[in-house]
């Protein structure tokens, strides 16, 4: 179960890498819209997520993980803010372009997604 850890681990970082990417990528945009790379990124953060918090819940451990008790609150804070920031993809996804007010949001949101996980212990 160790391995299958360390797989979703690396998945899920691929995720996050694809969706900031995403949004990095369109500093310079004059009409910025939602890539393929943050929606794909998006959906692999939330199921890589869920798959974490199944091995945690089924205490089998996760990689670089010293927590014997999950913390469910910053699950739960975690949880709201992927599926928020899926929402906001996969809803806009059919638009040619967002407002630049979205676009920092769904970027905020991630870098602070990705805070929460590393800061918060």
């Amino acid at each position: 179960m160790e391995i299958v850890g360390q797989v979703l681990v690396l998945l899920h970082l691929i995720g996050f890498a694809s969706l900031f990417g995403g949004v990095v990528v369109q500093v310079r945009e004059s009409w910025p819209e939602v890539n393929g790379a943050m929606l794909w990124g998006a959906w692999l953060e939330l199921l890589t997520g869920l798959g974490l918090v199944a091995l945690v819940l089924l205490d089998h451990g996760v990689p670089h993980s010293a927590v014997e008790e999950p913390h469910y609150a910053q699950l739960s804070v975690k949880l709201v803010l992927t599926l928020f920031v899926v929402l906001l993809v996969a809803k806009n996804r059919k638009f040619e372009s967002i407002p630049r007010g979205l676009w920092v949001i769904i970027g905020g949101l991630t870098l602070i997604n990705a805070g929460l996980a590393v800061l918060w212990q």
